[in-house]
């Protein structure tokens, strides 16, 4: 080899080096899907198992970790795994809903490539298709902020994930037989603490520490309050956002959301109830799991600690005394408070009415008159190939219409990089709760009765919570401030389930005509190809 030819290969040997030391660690997973017999409630249910586990396992990650995770489907059905909270920047493709992602065919696989680019926080992953959240297929996400990335609290002794939520001891497949017949469902039979029932689960504190507790409501409909007998909870994080440390008795935690909280081992030492109850329902589920001072051999004694049932006064103040902390860092090293989103001017306001009603004599629900049906194609792939007929771009109003319930496969278009204003109003007697995928947002505003454009004089433009699930009391409106940095075709739904399932959900495309990887990735080369796409050809391998 002559020098110049050395010379020139040793410096692409020293690029590739310095190019693969700057790459964001790898972390890979493998997971399988089956049936299996669970027994949370006391009755034998066929549960939806990962890797034999009810719940699913945790996933450990870092801020901008790339995360490969090998799904292998041993259903006898199509699925899909979705990743709530988790923003899956430039690529919707992996977001693993219906409309953004080919499912898995039953004894087949799928490798998702994630990044958890920009992020910090408590989230969960859940089963997305058909009803199968009913029968688990859930677990935690948890997204450490990276070294040297000061964190607004000390080192917890321990940090647990706690998934919470309604459950029934019916399949899942009888549920959704219940629902596609046109009925609702039957009010749940329990609360769930970690997949198990009443004192199923326990934790283990020692006298004096203190331990964190990612909590997220992974049931179906109902809002939960979390407290612990003779405790109280510093909230430190809210979906991805370090908040003013604030000390509660009880937590509100509605269907979909995550928190976390800082628990110390204060008390005399025994054994003490976690309690969770269900909010706004006029019959009260409880259940308990155990808080163990491993000091102590003094099991719990008596009730479990009451909380608040019905009161929507209480609930609505603590959401509102939830803020964001500006001075502390997030997953950069800046201040949360750096970026001032109540400065910035919105260049366009959505209003979007959630309503219910019959269809042929079938249950159905709507977001401004548009009940939503899955067309035959993932909507994101027959937009990537151009395929028509699939959907249409402003088939649901930016506003409510008032008029009667109709089906569609509703898509919001919006632009790249604007920054909006949308009011989830609620004219019904039930609380209801929203997730966008793809995205944080301000809930910058939230009150009682009709939104008009004088109820932006009550709006927090400094320090709201940034989150992507966000709560609609009875008869109320919440207003939220996004901007709209990630390009790609995001779900907007209820977490109320059946609900969801039976149309109140919408597509909100994020469009620009820019090529760029900065903008866009590409589909990806190992995507399944369904619908209409069955056939072509994602790109060269």
């Amino acid at each position: 080899m002559s020098p110049p030819n050395a010379v020139v290969s040793l410096l692409a040997a020293a690029l590739l080096f310095l190019a693969a030391q700057a790459e964001d660690p790898y972390r890979f997973f493998t997971w399988t899907v089956t049936y299996g017999t669970i027994y949370p409630l006391g009755v034998p249910q066929q549960g939806i198992l990962i890797n034999g586990q009810f719940p699913g396992p945790d996933i450990f990650s870092v801020t901008n970790d790339n995360l490969i995770i090998s799904v292998f489907n041993n259903l006898d059905e199509p699925f899909l795994i979705s990743w709530n909270g988790v923003q899956n920047r430039r690529n919707s493709y992996e977001d693993g809903v219906y409309g953004t992602t080919c499912p898995i065919p039953p004894g087949k696989n799928f490798t998702y490539i994630l990044q958890m680019k920009d992020q910090i926080g408590s989230f969960y992953y859940f089963p997305s298709l058909a009803f199968h959240k009913a029968a688990g297929g859930f677990g935690g996400i948890r997204i450490l902020s990276r070294p040297r990335i000061p964190v607004p609290f000390d080192d917890p002794a321990g940090d647990w994930t706690l998934l919470i939520g309604d459950w029934y001891k019916a399949n899942h497949t009888t549920l959704k037989a219940l629902l596609d017949s046109g009925h609702m469902l039957p009010f749940p039979d329990g609360i769930l603490i970690n997949g198990r029932g009443a004192n199923g689960a326990s934790f283990a504190v020692e006298q004096g520490k203190t331990y964190r507790l990612r909590i997220s409501n992974v049931g179906l409909e109902n809002s939960l309050n979390f407290r612990i007998q003779g405790h109280t909870m510093k909230l430190v994080e809210v979906e991805g956002t370090h908040t003013v440390q604030t000390t509660f008795s009880s937590l509100d935690v509605h269907v979909g959301q995550s928190y976390s909280v800082l628990v110390t081992a204060d008390q005399p030492p025994r054994d003490y109830y976690i309690t969770v109850s269900s909010r706004f329902t006029q019959t009260i589920l409880t259940t308990t799991a155990i808080l163990h001072y491993t000091n102590s051999n003094l099991q719990v004694s008596g009730p479990p600690p009451g909380g608040p049932t019905i009161e929507i006064d209480w609930s609505l103040n603590q959401a509102r005394s939830i803020r964001s902390n500006l001075t502390a860092s997030g997953p950069r090293p800046n201040p949360q408070g750096s970026y001032h989103y109540g400065m910035i001017n919105t260049t366009r306001t959505i209003r979007l009415a959630n309503s219910a009603g019959l269809l042929h004599n079938y249950q159905r629900y709507a977001v401004n008159s548009v009940s939503f049906v899955p067309a035959d194609t993932p909507l994101k792939i027959a937009d990537y190939f151009k395929i028509p007929g699939v959907f249409r771009v402003g088939s649901i109003s930016d506003n409510p219409t008032g008029g009667g319930l109709y089906q569609d496969t509703s898509v919001l278009g919006t632009d790249y990089r604007a920054f909006i204003e949308i009011v989830f109003q609620n004219d019904e007697d039930i609380l209801q709760s929203w997730h966008i995928d793809g995205y944080q947002f301000w809930v910058v505003g939230m009150d009682g009765g009709q939104w008009s454009p004088a109820s932006r004089n009550e709006y927090n433009l400094r320090d709201a919570v940034a989150r992507s699930t966000a709560q609609v009391y009875p008869r109320s409106w919440t207003a939220i401030y996004m901007a709209l940095d990630n390009v790609g075709m995001w779900n907007v739904r209820s977490e109320f389930w059946a609900r969801q399932y039976l149309g109140q959900q919408f597509y909100l495309r994020v469009y620009t005509t820019s090529t760029s990887l900065r903008d866009e990735y590409p589909i990806p080369k190992n995507a399944l190809l369904c619908g209409r796409a069955a056939g072509r050809r994602t790109r060269p391998l």
